[in-house]
């Protein structure tokens, strides 16, 4: 599936994962709440780890609006596991090995570092509704004031629907 057939207001796409409690979690799992899935590059790496310690102190506030946080990667359980713990965070992460779930979200792409080109994810946060459609996406995220970013789009949205 392309990026563009991502379009907000239309069916967000459906996955199951592997996730770091040791089970395996679709996203129709939780229907009845937003949805912030967020796509980051790799466990232990500063950006990654920011944007995670920060979804994780905004937890609260995420779930007084009816929202969970699932956070996916190409890393492994195990690699999941210790860096969960590590930062205490209070949301699943799922575990995209073969990344497929990355292609379907338009999210695993062709990167340069160093003069080096690799596929790998690109930072991206996607907003899904109760219903289980496509809010809002934001692709190549900077994480600096992304979660409060995402913060505000979901108080914008949930004042709507009260």
């Amino acid at each position: 599936m392309s990026t563009e057939t991502l379009e907000n207001g239309r069916p967000a796409p459906d996955f199951t994962l592997p996730a770091n409690n040791g089970q395996d979690v679709s996203l129709s799992d939780f229907r009845g709440k937003h949805v912030v899935l967020y796509f980051y590059p790799r466990d232990n790496t500063p950006g990654c780890t920011q944007e995670a310690v920060d979804f994780r102190d905004a937890i609260n506030e995420f779930q007084s609006m009816n929202a969970v946080v699932l956070g996916v990667s190409t890393d492994s359980l195990q690699s999941h596991e210790k860096f969960s713990a590590k930062l205490g965070l209070p949301f699943l992460l799922l575990s995209d090995e073969n990344h497929e779930v990355a292609a379907t979200y338009g999210v695993w792409q062709l990167k340069k570092m160093a003069g080096k080109t690799y596929y790998g994810i690109v930072r991206s946060t996607f907003v899904i509704d109760p219903q289980g459609r496509l809010m809002q996406q934001w692709r190549n995220v900077k994480v600096k004031g992304h979660v409060q970013e995402v913060l505000q789009f979901l108080r914008e949205a949930t004042a709507k629907t009260l």
